[in-house]
């Protein structure tokens, strides 16, 4: 079955974004192959803020060749007729879509700490993958809001560039 493996960016200091949202932070690193990992899933799961700041800088394109979930309580299926739409994400859901997609290509859970946090509840986080940047933001949105399960977690890789981000990769133990 396939995996769902979270990916994101993250400040020395735990945050994925600024106290509003900003990213400006985040500068790819020239080293990193992106399109290596892209080509590792065929879908992306997201929430609907996530989904709106990746449609707003890349257009409704953003996510070319990848099936795009995105969990929303608002967002209207009918005005956005190229992603799928989940109004509640539950077990049962999760596990219709790791069995979706005949590529067995894993599920890019993009973005947002709440998501992250209600599939780590869930028990259906199969990955972390952190880069970590060397900046200090102090505040802003964390890695995992509170309240959150205690995860324990397994080292599968690690690598620093040259822009000194640290990759770290690891599998969500049971």
């Amino acid at each position: 079955m396939r995996r769902i493996r979270y990916g994101v960016a993250m400040s020395l200091d735990g945050f994925i974004a600024g106290p509003n949202g900003e990213y400006d932070w985040i500068e790819p690193d020239p080293d990193f192959d992106f399109a290596e990992l892209w080509a590792q899933f065929d879908t992306a799961l997201m929430g609907r803020r996530t989904y709106e700041i990746a449609v707003a800088r890349l257009g409704e394109s953003a996510f070319r060749g990848m099936k795009t979930v995105v969990a929303s309580r608002t967002l209207r299926p009918a005005d956005h007729p190229g992603i799928t739409v989940l109004p509640e994400i539950t077990k049962a859901t999760l596990q219709s879509l790791r069995r979706q997609q005949a590529s067995g290509k894993d599920i890019w859970l993009f973005g947002g700490g709440l998501l992250f946090r209600s599939l780590l509840e869930l028990g259906d986080v199969d990955m972390v993958e952190l880069s970590v940047k060397p900046v200090l933001l102090g505040t802003g949105i964390p890695l995992l809001p509170p309240p959150s399960p205690r995860i324990k977690l397994r080292l599968l890789e690690n690598k620093v560039y040259r822009s000194v981000t640290l990759r770290v990769v690891y599998a969500v133990l049971p």
